[in-house]
């Protein structure tokens, strides 16, 4: 083995797909002096076993652009290196078994036009006379995706390994990591297990099932769990069809794809085995875990019953392996909060070699521009809360999340595992209101409230509407209580606060103490990183408040853009605050009756802040309101929470849920980040123009690419639709002008004030085009295949001149 260096500028951990797309990546890219480490041989954790299924149709957008490239570089890499990758398109069947599983697969369909897959929706008879083999009797119908096709996995990674050293990338076999050793905050430099220091700039951690053991060494949470994941290979089977499909029999939850003319058979069960890496002994390559076909069985039937000729063939191998899966069966990528420039790129779920291509690819431009190329919030590290990397949450939720790969994807829904982990101080209270639970960023918050119900699953009408609607009302007529305690809350403070704030901040928030001001934060392109209210407390400390899920990626960015020599100090302050809202057109007569402070208009207008006292309670009243009826936030330290929350019970005022919030937001045009708003949307964009302070003093971040965007003209808007009252709008749906893609949506729901089904969307537009021109365009939108008419809303449907809102 060559000698180890004492230095690099980029240390990548861990030999599997994953790790060497990413040298490969880098190197071509190229990044400098970039070194990858593995502890035994190439492929030789979980890639050497993986089944090397590309499948590039993914459930959005984004995740399935990632893997799309996946069919476009195994080729050429092949081609440009001069190693096989084994990569050939097959097609591939996705089996249902029910009429709820056809819509979900008619909206998969639908993702897949538009990212230029051909999806086809067919019918039983249709399926069986491609394929003679299957039974189909069982079955409602199915989809073919001629696009799907497989690769040897070991072949792949030598690809990428020739590839990576071809561009000047050096790799290192038997070298094992010990840790990362940080310095002031960031990667400083990387040990391994006999001593060896190499100094470095920054870190990936592409360590697979292990990522999270080598993570922890570092102080940096790396939340996955392995499990022992089964497939058999049958022995040669005569006169299979050529190229053979892959199969997807969802509802029998197995996979079966062709091997040099055998058939490899496996799946997700809902009882997964856990697998630790110190659970087999010594550290070992190639590992195959004991065979347990109890275990299997449930899979030997599924596929007996699928194709009965599997009966008359024997098994040459039982491959069990560990597979790594995290708490939402979406890969972990990016920058860590805990420590700068320790990436991480692992967790991918049974997906890894379709995978590895795009994930490389944006991997490589993250690491060496310090920013995510595309929009991958959804995959990014920071979306994880410090208890989703203990042993007890991860135990609990990873059986769910391997059996949730074939399981339905239906709207709304909740995990069951690992919840009752975070609970605000007013669960109790809203519990004995007959609210029903979600957990959907950790916390458990009321989705809506109906005591003894449960949430049911529909790609129709909602088994919660009513409830919701009926919460809605109740609030427009008077007032209600709603649960926000899961806000993102910070302290900023300092002699620069303010300064640094103006620099991070769009608007203009160097206001007198009290004013509340609403504004995103932008990355240098104009992106908006965070969307957030900001209330200056007194000259030199303000209280930050964002999303509920960025609540780790927000403090992270804030804490990062301090400057050297600046004297401010950002402090997270979610837990000591919990948040309170009343909100309806009596808000201002039902808090006059539990505090002397003077709640008029004059004296609390909106968009301000102030101490007043709730009973014997001092609390934050902020006058602002999410669901666009006039109300407080108030916000109380969680010890005294319980008191001031009976005094509000005794009351008995309405109560208001999540979904409830979601549906009046809609109705008022409120953007949501992480769904309408990302940090590829500008605010311009977004229609929020209005929060552009592009004249104070100084600028801030980002304003450059506005004023660019401006000059040249937009090319991209988010716009509010109404559609028609019958097809269930989610996200993700494709939007049409005059025939042709131009966008899909954001996010939906039902309007209970207006009665209109809404949504927003992300559309293009000829650049320049004014706003009216768009608006004036005839749009449609698919669902499950059927075209609707979409309508753009010029103004929001609620309340549009905010009377209500200002009363």
């Amino acid at each position: 083995m060559a000698e180890l260096p004492t230095s690099a500028r980029i240390v990548i951990i861990g030999g599997g797909v994953i790790g060497l797309s990413c040298a490969y990546h880098l190197a071509k890219l190229g990044a400098e002096d970039v070194i990858l480490l593995e502890r035994h041989q190439l492929t030789s954790g979980t890639s050497w076993h993986a089944a090397g299924i590309i499948g590039p149709l993914r459930a959005s957008m984004n995740l399935t652009k990632l893997a799309v490239y996946a069919t476009e570089l195994l080729p050429a890499i092949e081609a440009e290196t001069g190693q096989a990758t084994g990569y050939k398109q097959t097609g591939g069947f996705w089996l249902a078994q029910t009429e709820e599983r056809m819509r979900e697969l008619r909206r998969i369909a639908d993702i897949g036009h538009m990212a230029g897959l051909t999806p086809e929706i067919l019918t039983p008879d249709e399926i069986g006379s491609r394929l003679g083999l299957l039974n189909t009797s069982d079955i409602t119908g199915g989809m073919w995706v001629a696009e799907d096709g497989q690769a040897n996995p070991v072949d792949v990674c030598m690809a990428y390994a020739k590839g990576a050293r071809d561009h000047g990338a050096r790799l290192y076999e038997g070298v094992s990591v010990a840790t990362v050793h940080t310095k002031e905050g960031a990667v400083h430099s990387v040990e391994t297990s006999d001593g060896h220091t190499i100094r470095c700039e920054k870190v990936l951690n592409c360590a697979g099932a292990w990522a999270h053991a080598l993570g922890k060494t570092s102080g940096v949470a790396v939340p996955l769990q392995a499990v022992e994941h089964m497939y058999v290979v049958t022995e040669p089977i005569k006169d299979l069809p050529q190229p053979f499909p892959i199969l997807r029999d969802l509802e029998g939850r197995i996979y079966i794809k062709e091997d040099a003319g055998k058939l490899v058979l496996g799946g997700f069960e809902a009882d997964a085995k856990v697998w630790r890496p110190d659970s087999a002994g010594p550290d070992a390559p190639f590992l195959e875990l004991p065979e347990d076909w109890d275990q299997f069985a449930p899979f030997m039937e599924a596929g007996l019953n699928r194709i009965p000729t599997l009966s008359e063939s024997g098994i040459q191998h039982f491959m069990v392996g560990p597979e790594s899966f995290t708490p939402d069966t979406k890969q972990v990528m990016g920058e860590a909060p805990e420590c700068a420039n320790y990436f991480v790129a692992a967790g991918f779920n049974s997906i890894g070699i379709i995978s590895s291509a795009g994930v490389g690819k944006v991997m490589a431009k993250w690491v060496t521009d310090g920013a995510a190329p595309m929009d991958l919030w959804d995959l990014d590290i920071a979306r994880f809360e410090p208890h989703h990397n203990t042993p007890q949450f991860l135990d609990a939720r990873v059986q769910e999340a391997v059996a949730s790969q074939f399981e339905m994807h239906w709207p709304y829904k909740q995990m069951k595992t690992g919840r009752d982990l975070k609970r605000t101080a007013f669960h109790d209270a809203f519990a004995a209101r007959g609210a029903v639970f979600g957990a959907p960023t950790g916390w458990e918050r009321p989705l809506f409230f109906a005591a003894g119900e449960t949430l049911s699953y529909s790609y129709g009408a909602q088994s919660w509407w009513p409830h919701a609607e009926a919460e809605v009302e109740a609030m427009s007529d008077h007032a209600a209580l709603l649960e926000l305690s899961p806000f993102g809350k910070f302290k900023v403070e300092g002699q620069d606060a303010a300064a640094y704030l103006q620099r991070l901040c769009a608007a203009d928030v160097d206001g007198s103490v009290g004013q509340i001001t609403y504004t995103p934060m932008l990355n240098a392109r104009g992106g908006m990183e965070a969307d957030l209210t900001v209330t200056r407390l007194s000259e030199t400390s303000f209280m930050v408040v964002s999303g509920a899920a960025t609540r780790r990626k927000d403090l992270t960015w804030m804490q990062r853009a301090i400057g050297a020599g600046e004297d401010v100090a950002v402090s997270d302050i979610t837990e000591e605050r919990a948040v309170l809202g009343l909100m309806g057109p009596a808000a201002r007569e039902v808090l006059a009756r539990l505090t002397e402070d003077d709640l008029s208009d004059k004296a609390f207008p909106l968009a301000t802040s102030r101490k007043i006292q709730v009973g014997h309670t001092h609390v934050r009243a902020s006058r602002l309101s999410y669901v666009g009826e006039m109300g407080w936030e108030l916000y109380i330290r969680a010890t005294e929470a319980a008191k001031v929350m009976e005094l509000f019970a005794a009351a008995d005022l309405p109560v208001l849920g999540l979904f409830a919030i979601d549906s009046c937001r809609m109705e008022k045009g409120y953007r949501h980040w992480g769904h309408d708003l990302g940090p590829e949307d500008t605010p311009l964009e977004a229609g929020l123009g209005f929060t552009v302070a592009g004249d104070k003093p100084g600028g801030f971040t980002g304003l450059e690419a506005l004023q660019r965007q401006k000059d040249e003209g937009l090319e991209r808007r988010i716009l509010l639709f109404e559609a028609g009252p019958e097809p269930l709008l989610l996200h993700e749906e494709p939007v049409l002008r005059a025939g042709q893609y131009v966008g899909r949506t954001t996010s939906a729901a039902r309007g209970f004030r207006t009665g209109k089904n809404l949504c927003f969307a992300n559309v293009a537009v000829p650049r320049g085009e004014p706003l009216s021109e768009t608006r004036n365009a005839g749009y449609e939108i698919i669902v499950e295949g059927e075209r609707h008419p979409l309508t753009p809303l010029s103004k929001p449907p609620f309340d549009p001149s905010g009377e209500r809102l200002k009363a």
